[in-house]
């Protein structure tokens, strides 16, 4: 009992204590990182352990060694998953189709409305009258997730694929306008200036000044964005937002383990396929 006393009354290091003692390090240690530089970067690092040391509990790590002890459930589990059944392959290319197209078209949407809003989020490029209001409208459409997005859109306009590309639509245009406005703020003032000077106005300074310099990036970011949105289309699919996500929740409910492992192939299959022509296009374009 006295040594469980005594393991129980050892305090672990708080958060508060770790920033302090990182931060004492910054600013006696005579080689921490060469100055201003060195302490700014130590000061990061507390700022990290500190954040990590502060989530710790909240996010339940301690409970990591599961994975190992209780390893024998989850591959009883998979072991069901073992044996894919391709029966219906038709079936679920048909509607592994439908989800690649509900994909397709709710990043086309939130591209083109992306552009825009990048440009009118972008701190060197508007006023910050303009600036904050844009900003912290695409802070609610990132901040609320595409399940949240596709619910409302189901009670509006019913079951279906349509309720999965609004979704994806709004949540993709809140982070395709981040990415956008933050490429905007990074480009080289020098062509805009001279483009500037010539007499143009704000529309052609960013035509032949803005467009030019953060395309590659733009187009990028926008393929990434189209492979991610396949396997979001996916999930959007079990709330009856359309496509294969909803033959592979009602394959799983029915504990039809064969079927939800074929389908589940044949969503890795398309993923690849996608990341595949994304490396292409970006070779011929960028």
């Amino acid at each position: 009992m006295n040594g469980m006393d005594q393991t129980v009354s050892t305090p672990r290091p708080t958060a508060l204590k770790l920033v302090k003692a990182i931060g004492d390090r910054a600013t006696s240690s005579p080689k921490a990182g060469h100055g201003s530089g060195g302490r700014r970067n130590l000061f990061l690092l507390a700022l990290l352990v500190a954040a990590l040391s502060w989530s710790w509990g909240p996010a339940e790590i301690s409970r990591w060694t599961y994975l190992f002890t209780d390893s024998g459930n989850m591959a009883e589990y998979a072991a069901g998953f073992l044996r894919p059944d391709f029966g219906e392959w038709r079936h679920y290319l048909e509607e592994m189709l439908v989800t690649t197209q509900i994909a397709l078209w709710g990043t086309f949407l939130a591209v083109a409305l992306s552009i825009p809003f990048g440009i009118l989020s972008s701190h060197n490029m508007v006023p910050w009258w303009i600036l904050q209001p844009v900003r912290r409208l695409m802070d609610l459409f990132r901040a609320i997730h595409e399940v949240v997005f596709a619910v409302l859109f189901v009670v509006a306009v019913g079951l279906g694929p349509f309720a999965g590309v609004m979704a994806l639509f709004i949540h993709t245009t809140g982070i395709l306008a981040k990415l956008f406005s933050e490429a905007v703020e990074a480009i080289d003032p020098r062509p805009v200036e001279a483009i500037r000077t010539t007499g143009a106005s704000r529309v052609q300074q960013v035509i032949y000044g803005v467009i030019p310099q953060v395309l590659p990036l733009w187009i990028s970011y926008s393929l990434y964005r189209l492979e991610s949105n396949v396997r979001s289309a996916t999930v959007l699919g079990i709330i009856g937002a359309g496509g294969i996500g909803q033959v592979l929740f009602e394959s799983i409910r029915a504990f039809y383990y064969p079927e939800a492992s074929a389908i589940l192939i044949i969503v890795v299959i398309t993923v690849t396929i996608m990341d595949l022509i994304s490396q292409l296009l970006r070779r011929l374009v960028i």
